[in-house]
């Protein structure tokens, strides 16, 4: 298994990381019920949404001899605009670099990238059973929200997604001042 304290850390680009993303992401569509889209989306199409995401929340990539080996990324959590302050978050790491911290360190700036930007809260929904996601959203200190019972038909049978949130900056008061652009990572 890879070290990737070494790989490079950086915004995505569209035009560049479109492909790399959507092979990425293609497994847990083809293959499983991790997501809940039953096409994966091609290179075009994913280069499209990174393009509209990328204009209010960060997308980041990990990056290992020249080839993206993970991504996460921030979106909205629902169109109304009291969510403003609310974020859904997602990670996708490629299955030979599983379980070698790419995921803990893309969260890690993620998070910090949107804590800069002023959001209140990060929300993430975890197919059941992902004992490996549940344990990298716990060691991040997101808490279970609820869970939505038989939401999702995939792969021949009904799925619960379960859903954590994390209070990006805790003990707050008072009326939130708006959130910013999307924030760069430190140089």
């Amino acid at each position: 298994m890879a070290d990737h304290t070494s790989a490079t850390l950086r915004h995505v680009d569209f035009r560049r990381d479109a492909e790399a993303c959507a092979a990425i992401y293609e497994p847990y569509v083809a293959g499983s019920a991790v997501s809940f889209e039953e096409d994966a989306p091609d290179a075009v199409v994913m280069a499209q949404r990174i393009e509209t995401v990328t204009r209010s929340y960060p997308w980041l990539v990990l990056e290992r001899s020249g080839l993206v080996i993970a991504y996460a990324y921030a979106a909205s959590h629902r169109p109304r605009v009291a969510y403003r302050w609310a974020a859904e978050v997602g990670i996708y790491v490629d299955p030979a670099h599983r379980r070698a911290g790419a995921g803990r360190r893309l969260y890690a700036a993620l998070l910090d990238l949107l804590r800069r930007q002023r959001l209140r809260i990060a929300c993430a929904g975890i197919t059941l059973p992902n004992d490996a996601s549940i344990g990298l959203h716990e060691a991040f200190g997101f808490e279970p929200a609820g869970v939505q019972r038989a939401i999702g038909f995939k792969c021949g049978a009904w799925h619960d997604v379960s859903w954590w949130q994390l209070d990006l900056n805790p003990g707050e008061q008072g009326p939130p001042r708006e959130p910013l652009e999307p924030q760069r990572l430190p140089n």
